[in-house]
């Protein structure tokens, strides 16, 4: 199995016990000439029908022709679901190397937790081929397509949901899922706010998902009207610094919600350079 290259590494202690990474999966991207080129050489001269003069191999007129068809979606989804099913996992590995912890993930059953330390684990990735990610899509002149985005995050005594995402969530799509008191409030801002406002509200209802298990219709319809407010761009605190490993690192604390489910104050924070939402 090929290595996973991994770039824009940030790892962030979001308290004592509640860790992070985020990272791109740096694709290898692959041209559909190069591929043609190979396999037409290669069926060449399994029968023998060319003599190939390795000296004078700059003088040989190629006239192979570029094939039209590009991979399918179902190969390139694929494809992508396998990559950031191996980023996840290597962003672990690398994560507890830097914590010095020896623990392998324990996937019998959801949320996942690690085998020996028990520390729970939370995954999340975003798509190279979204739809409306412009640098993060499928070349189609080219064939050639970048990256996929993971993050993870640990958590010693409770549950911990992560989010990552790239882009905005279509009106259509907020209109459809969310709650009436949330899509009041939505309307009443402008378009930019809005938007970053409506998009910080799904990542928060996708970690909470994966926090207590909902099911997507369930955990989407959950009202978080409450949050608002504080969620909006004209409201966020000002940033925590802090040094980690000689590099700065931006926490926005923007809110502290009371679960009357685990009868423990959950905080969110939004980590803006990397599009991450972090419940924990």
């Amino acid at each position: 199995m090929p290595t996973i290259p991994l770039t824009h590494i940030q790892h962030t202690q979001l308290n004592p016990t509640t860790w992070c990474m985020t990272a791109r999966i740096s694709a290898p991207s692959f041209s559909i000439d190069s591929i043609d080129i190979w396999n037409h050489l290669s069926w060449a001269c399994f029968f023998n029908t060319v003599s190939i003069d390795t000296i004078r191999l700059d003088n040989v007129d190629w006239h192979f022709h570029r094939r039209q068809t590009l991979p399918s979606a179902r190969r390139i989804a694929h494809a992508q679901r396998q990559q950031q099913r191996q980023g996840v996992r290597k962003l672990l590995e690398m994560l507890l190397h830097k914590l010095e912890i020896d623990d392998t993930l324990d996937e019998s059953s959801f949320p996942y937790r690690l085998t020996n330390s028990r520390y729970y684990v939370c995954f999340s990735h975003t798509a190279a081929s979204h739809k409306n990610n412009t640098d993060e899509s499928l070349d189609k002149k080219t064939g050639k397509f970048s990256y996929n985005q993971v993050a993870v995050v640990i958590s010693r005594h409770r549950p911990a949901g992560i989010d990552v995402e790239t882009s905005n969530i279509a009106w259509h799509v907020v209109t459809r899922f969310y709650s009436n008191n949330e899509i009041a409030l939505l309307q009443a801002m402008p378009t930019s706010q809005r938007d970053m406002t409506a998009k910080f509200l799904w990542q928060i209802k996708e970690s909470f998902i994966k926090i207590h298990q909902y099911t997507l219709a369930q955990g989407l319809g959950k009202d978080y009207a409450y949050l608002i407010p504080s969620l909006s761009s004209t409201n966020l605190p000002a940033l925590d610094l802090f040094r980690s490993n000689n590099h700065q690192h931006a926490i926005e604390h923007l809110y502290t919600i009371d679960s009357t489910e685990h009868q423990t104050p959950y905080r969110i924070s939004v980590l803006l350079s990397q599009q991450t939402v972090i419940v924990f």
